[in-house]
């Protein structure tokens, strides 16, 4: 029931924010969120000789930094910040990104949730996106969720971190790790309900 909702409010909504000269053919589905990451970091279970007892450390200090991701469905492609505070300074920041990477002629439509950092005016500054809010409560419909997983499953779990820039380092390196399979990208992040063309 809340995925038909989603669908119909979805549809309706970027039909209403495009610009009256953009095709449907034309608009580019981003979804966008920001997780943060530091030394208060994620376990997981490793291969290890049977019999054997593998230890991992886990950090107890506090620095964190802040991952802006955005992937977007329709070709793959991705825009990132790490930041260490997470702010409408750098969600503003982050939706340029986003705006420079919309070809000419085309228009992004970035789906996120309703943080209060994700203000929908901030779109009044660009001429090529609009934002779409999903549901509240709704964290299972944004995609990115699996990329935060695949971030710390795969390239963050049981590492420790120095200080911020070391996180940053890293964060950084894991991203470009995720982004560098574009069909990786869109087969986790890809939803049937987020197409305009259907």
């Amino acid at each position: 029931m809340k995925h038909k909702k989603l669908l119909k409010k979805f549809e309706f909504e970027t039909i209403n924010k495009i610009p009256f000269n953009v095709g449907l053919d034309q608009v580019d589905i981003w979804f966008q969120d920001e997780a943060r990451f530091g030394q208060q970091n994620t376990t997981t279970r490793i291969w290890a000789e049977r019999g054997s007892r593998p230890r991992a450390v886990r950090q107890q200090q506090f620095i964190y930094a802040y991952l802006f991701g955005a992937v977007c469905v329709t070709n793959g492609n991705t825009e990132a910040i790490i930041a260490p505070v997470s702010n409408m300074d750098v969600m503003s920041s982050h939706l340029s990104l986003i705006s420079q990477a919309t070809k000419p002629g085309r228009h992004a439509v970035v789906i996120m949730d309703g943080a209060s950092w994700h203000q929908e005016y901030l779109d009044d500054d660009f001429d090529n996106l609009s934002i779409i809010h999903l549901p509240p409560y709704s964290p299972e419909l944004n995609p990115i969720e699996q990329v935060w997983s695949w971030l710390r499953q795969n390239e963050i779990a049981n590492r420790c971190f120095v200080d911020y820039e070391d996180i940053v380092g890293k964060c950084s390196r894991a991203w470009n790790n995720f982004r560098a399979d574009t069909n990786r990208v869109i087969s986790l992040c890809k939803r049937d309900w987020a197409s305009v063309t259907r």
